[in-house]
């Protein structure tokens, strides 16, 4: 099992190329459409469509990530760091949106 750094390196060597050609917006666009087909799954609960669904919205936000020369692995623990950011509890203890 690889690190989500890993996983955006992947996307990184497959898709870059593409990616760079098709720019920023197209490709947050796919995003948003798998968003969407993320969401049609999930209306259903078809757990396999959810967890193909799952994983290609990783990939685009990867990719978009990619194009921002963001790292989403170090960004992701930096902003959690073990907590919640809002609350700093384990488990969240925030009392909006509940």
């Amino acid at each position: 099992m690889g690190s989500l750094k890993e996983f955006q390196e992947l996307m990184k060597k497959i898709y870059y190329e593409r990616d760079s050609k098709r720019g920023l917006y197209k490709t947050a666009l796919w995003l948003v459409s798998e968003v969407g087909e993320f969401s049609d799954a999930l209306i259903h609960f078809n757990k396999a469509e959810l967890e193909g669904e799952a994983v290609d919205v990783l990939a685009w936000l990867c990719s978009i990530c990619n194009l921002l020369e963001i790292n989403l692995e170090d960004i992701a623990f930096k902003k959690y760091n073990g907590k919640c950011p809002k609350c700093n509890s384990i488990p969240c203890n925030c009392k909006e949106n509940v």
